[in-house]
């Protein structure tokens, strides 16, 4: 159990059209402008957007793996724990976050196809 941020970013590079921005602390991920990831390597930590309903799930269910990071636009974001967090959980969560970005048309081409982890 437990996700490397090496292994968090090779995920986040096996979806389409990801670019990243370099912060002083962090790495923020977008698909077509707009942000759905950051990665904070010194912590361990990853933000992923997530629908509201999806945010308080997770951080109920699991507080030492979740927390909340804000709300904006409808939608919760968490910070995730990647040392407490297996590979194909954050797959599914990655790929959600990146859904949640991502134009209509990119969507059809790129369906989730559980296993696509690094």
């Amino acid at each position: 159990m437990g996700v490397s941020s090496g292994q968090f970013l090779r995920m986040v590079h096996s979806l389409a059209e990801v670019t990243h921005a370099e912060g002083r602390d962090y790495t923020s991920f977008s698909v077509c402008g707009k942000r759905f990831g950051y990665h904070w390597p010194r912590t361990r930590t990853a933000g992923l957007k997530q629908t509201l309903s999806e945010q308080a799930a997770l951080v109920a269910e699991r507080p030492e793996v979740f927390e909340v990071q804000f709300t904006a636009g409808g939608f919760g974001w968490v910070v995730v724990h990647l040392p407490r967090i297996d590979a194909d959980e954050l797959t599914e969560l990655l790929y959600e976050a990146w859904r949640l970005s991502a134009p209509e048309a990119l969507l059809e081409r790129h369906p989730f196809r559980p296993g696509q982890h690094s």
